[in-house]
């Protein structure tokens, strides 16, 4: 059975692909961490289009993959309608903050999204936040560094930019004008949501995209007749240093894979 592809700039797409695996384990995924040339998320479109084009076309030469994963916000903003252009046969889920499911469960209508640069400025992402306009305020935080500082195992950094960039967030509370929800909008910080989570009262609801994304996955590959009944399985790749994802893999999400492929795009 062929693989589903998964890609990121870095390894924030294992926060995506550990949810893909939890609701779709009897499938194949080949996960390609485009570290060498990240993070995306502080780059152009131009630059994103390009690297999403060649993992994509490498993915589908090397793995012949049945559907792909965009497990990246920056990219699904600037490149995913030009790769579902350019690969009309291949089903292509994408990203993008959960506005949506935190406007329906906000209590005071008061929302921060935190997020990369390039997310927050792009067209997709300000059409999605205008769509709620009038339903919820909606409060920007470029969370400029806190990619490299995953990517890196940085832990200092880490620390030091999850309490910046949560108290630009804040004020928390359940009063009125007050933040009761916060959107990880971007695939890194899940993984370091248990830091976040410090800076915050108990209250506090933190919404990412991964179940929702594994959901439609599942949705997809159903309606196309694509869906796996395998035994599952995992392959890490990376233009980058392997070994360094498959490190990323064991720490944030304790992943062991079948097999791994070092490679560049």
């Amino acid at each position: 059975m062929k693989p589903v592809g998964v890609f990121d700039s870095g390894v924030g797409g294992l926060s995506v692909l550990a949810a893909l695996r939890a609701e779709l384990p009897r499938e194949r995924f080949v996960y390609f961490s485009d570290a060498a040339y990240a993070p995306y998320g502080e780059r152009g479109d131009d630059y994103v289009i390009e690297r999403s084009r060649k993992v994509t076309e490498q993915l589908i030469a090397e793995h012949g993959i049945k559907a792909l994963v965009v497990a990246c916000n920056t990219a699904t903003t600037a490149a995913i309608h030009l790769l579902r252009a350019e690969h009309p046969a291949l089903p292509i889920v994408g990203l993008e903050p959960a506005l949506k499911p935190a406007v329906a469960t906000s209590r005071t209508g008061h929302i921060s999204v935190m997020a990369t640069r390039g997310t927050l400025a792009s067209a997709k992402y300000a059409a999605l936040r205008d769509s709620f306009a009038g339903s919820a305020t909606v409060r920007a935080v470029p969370c400029d560094g806190l990619v490299k500082a995953i990517e890196g195992f940085d832990t200092e950094a880490i620390a030091t930019l999850c309490a910046r960039y949560m108290a630009e967030a804040g004020p928390f509370g359940d009063a009125a004008g007050d933040v009761d929800t916060v959107v990880l909008g971007c695939t890194h910080y899940p993984l370091v949501k248990d830091l976040l989570q410090r800076h915050a009262p108990a209250t506090l609801r933190f919404i990412d995209t991964g179940a929702p994304v594994a959901q439609q996955t599942r949705r997809v590959l159903a309606s196309i007749g694509r869906l796996s009944d395998g035994e599952g399985g995992l392959i890490l790749q990376s233009s980058g240093d392997q070994s360094e994802l498959e490190v990323a893999a064991a720490r944030w999400l304790q992943i062991s894979p079948q097999g791994t492929t070092a490679t560049s795009a």
